[in-house]
C-alpha cells in the first residue's frame, strides 16, 4: 500500500471520527500516532507521541495563549464587558437596530482584551441579549449580531489563532497583532452597515430605544478608557519592541487585575472562575496544537502535504485564482471543523504554497483568520452559534431555536465575504500598519 493511500484512509477515518463528536484534538492525536506507528515504527509513534505533548505543553512561546485567556477572563468577570456595552448602547441605542450595532460595536472592543471568539460571543450574549429581548429586537437579528460580532474576537488582538499562526510560520507576533486592527475595524463598520440597511428595510426587527443626554454619553465613555489603557499598553508595547508578546500577555492579565482590584469590582469567587475558565480553555488550545503537530507528523510521511501543494502550486490559473482556491478550501473546511484545530492542521500545508506564489506571509494570515471567522458562525459546526444558543436559554425566559440563530447570521456572512474581497483588492489594509510600524 502507498504512503499516499495511507494518508487519505488516514484523513477519511478522522472525518469518520469527528462526525462521532469526539474531541478533535484526541482524534488527530490518535489517528497521527496510529499512522505514524504504520508507517515507520510502533516505538517511532510513541516517541513523537511522548516528544510532542512534552513539547507543546513546555513551549515557552504558547504561554502566550493562556495569559492572554486569563486577561479576557478577568476582563469579563470585573463587569468591564458590561461597561463596553453600556457605552455603546448609550450613543447608538436610539437608531434603528442601535442595540444590535452596539453589541457589534462592544464585541470589537472587547477583543481588544480577550482575543477568543467564542468567549466574547458568551460575554456579550450574557450583556446584550437581555437589552434586546426587552426592546422588542428580533430574535434573528438579536442573536446573530452576538454570534457573528464574536467572531471579531479572532481578528482583533491579541487574537490566539494569529499567535498560532506566527509561531507555527515563525512570523512576528507583534506585526500579524498590528495587522489586524483595520481589517477588525472594516468587518465592524460592515456588520454595522448590514444592521443598518436591514432595519431599514425591516425597522420592526430593530425599534430605536431611548436617547441619553451628553454627559450621560460622556461617563459611559470614560467606562471604556481602561480598554484603551490595556490595549494600548500590550499592543503598543510589542510594537515599540518594549517586551515580547508572552511578556505583553503577562502585563496585560496583571494590568486588569490590577484595575479589578483598584475598582473593586472583581469578587473572589470572579478570580476563582477566572483561573479555572482560564485552565478549561487554555487546555483545550493546547492539546488541539498537540494533536495537530502528531498529525502533521503523519502527514509529512505520506507526503500527501507536498502532493496538495504541487497540485496547487501546479495550477493554470494566475496567483490571484490559486489564493481564490486555498481561501474556498478554508472557508469549506471551516465549516466542518472547528476554526482553530483547522488553522493548525492546514497551515502547514498552504503556507509553502502561499510564499511561492509571492503573497505576503503576514496578508495571508489575517485572510485565512477573517475566512476561517466564517466558520464560527457556519452550519454545521458553527462553534459561535451553540454558544449563543446556550447562553440564551439561560439568560431568556424562553429558547431561540437553532435554526433561527444561523438564519440571523447570514447577512453578517454576507459581510466577512465583502469584507474578505476588500482586503484581496486592496492588502494595504492590512499591510499598512505593520509597514508603517516595523
Amino acid at each position: 500500500m502507498s504512503p499516499t493511500l495511507i494518508g487519505v484512509l488516514g484523513i477519511a477515518f478522522m472525518i469518520l471520527m469527528f462526525l462521532t463528536q469526539m474531541p478533535v484534538a484526541f482524534v488527530m492525536a490518535a489517528v497521527g500516532f496510529a499512522g505514524f506507528s504504520i508507517m515507520v515504527n510502533p516505538d517511532a509513534g510513541l516517541v513523537i507521541l511522548s516528544r510532542n505533548v512534552y513539547e507543546t505543553f513546555a513551549s515557552y512561546d504558547l504561554t502566550t495563549i493562556p495569559l492572554f485567556i486569563l486577561m479576557g477572563q478577568l476582563g469579563f468577570n470585573s463587569g468591564i464587558s458590561q461597561r463596553l456595552y453600556d457605552a455603546g448602547y448609550k450613543f447608538l441605542g436610539h437608531i434603528k437596530g442601535g442595540l444590535a450595532m452596539a453589541t457589534v460595536s462592544a464585541c470589537t472592543a472587547f477583543g481588544a482584551v480577550c482575543g477568543s471568539s467564542p468567549a466574547t460571543a458568551a460575554t456579550m450574549a450574557t450583556v446584550g441579549l437581555p437589552e434586546m429581548k426587552r426592546y422588542d429586537y428580533n430574535d434573528e437579528l438579536s442573536t446573530g449580531s452576538v454570534a457573528s460580532g464574536g467572531g471579531i474576537g479572532m481578528i482583533m488582538p491579541p487574537s490566539v489563532v494569529l499567535i498560532i499562526y506566527g509561531i507555527l510560520t515563525e512570523q512576528s507576533i507583534g506585526a500579524l497583532f498590528v495587522a489586524g486592527i483595520l481589517p477588525a475595524l472594516l468587518i465592524t463598520v460592515l456588520f454595522i452597515v448590514s444592521i443598518f440597511i436591514r432595519c431599514r428595510t425591516h425597522p420592526e426587527q430593530g425599534p430605536p430605544g431611548e436617547r441619553f443626554p451628553w454627559h450621560d454619553k460622556i461617563k459611559a465613555l470614560a467606562g471604556m478608557g481602561e480598554t484603551l489603557l490595556i490595549f494600548a499598553l500590550v499592543v503598543g508595547g510589542i510594537f515599540i519592541g518594549l517586551f515580547t508578546p508572552t511578556e505583553a500577555a503577562a502585563i496585560g492579565a496583571f494590568s486588569v487585575l490590577i484595575i479589578s482590584l483598584v475598582r473593586r469590582q472583581l469578587t473572589w469567587q470572579g478570580f476563582v472562575k477566572s483561573l479555572m475558565e482560564t485552565l478549561k480553555t487554555s487546555c483545550m488550545v493546547l492539546m488541539l496544537i498537540t494533536g495537530a503537530v502528531i498529525f502533521g507528523k503523519f502527514l509529512a510521511v505520506t507526503r500527501i502535504p507536498f502532493e496538495i501543494a504541487g497540485w496547487v502550486g501546479g495550477l493554470d490559473m494566475p496567483p490571484a485564482l490559486v489564493m481564490g482556491v486555498i481561501i474556498l478550501i478554508y472557508f469549506f473546511g471551516g465549516c466542518f471543523m472547528d476554526a482553530l484545530a483547522f488553522v493548525v492542521l492546514t497551515v502547514p500545508i498552504f503556507f509553502p504554497v502561499v510564499m511561492e506564489l509571492g503573497f505576503d506571509p503576514i496578508w495571508f494570515g489575517v485572510i485565512i483568520v477573517m475566512v476561517t471567522e466564517m466558520g464560527v458562525i457556519t452550519p454545521p459546526v458553527g462553534i459561535n452559534v451553540y454558544v449563543v444558543y446556550g447562553v440564551a436559554k439561560n439568560v431568556l425566559e424562553d429558547e431561540i431555536p437553532l435554526e433561527r440563530i444561523f438564519k440571523g447570521i447570514f447577512p453578517f456572512l454576507l459581510a466577512v465575504i465583502a469584507g474578505v474581497i476588500i482586503m484581496m483588492i486592496f492588502p494595504q489594509i492590512i499591510l499598512f500598519l505593520p509597514t508603517l510600524m516595523y
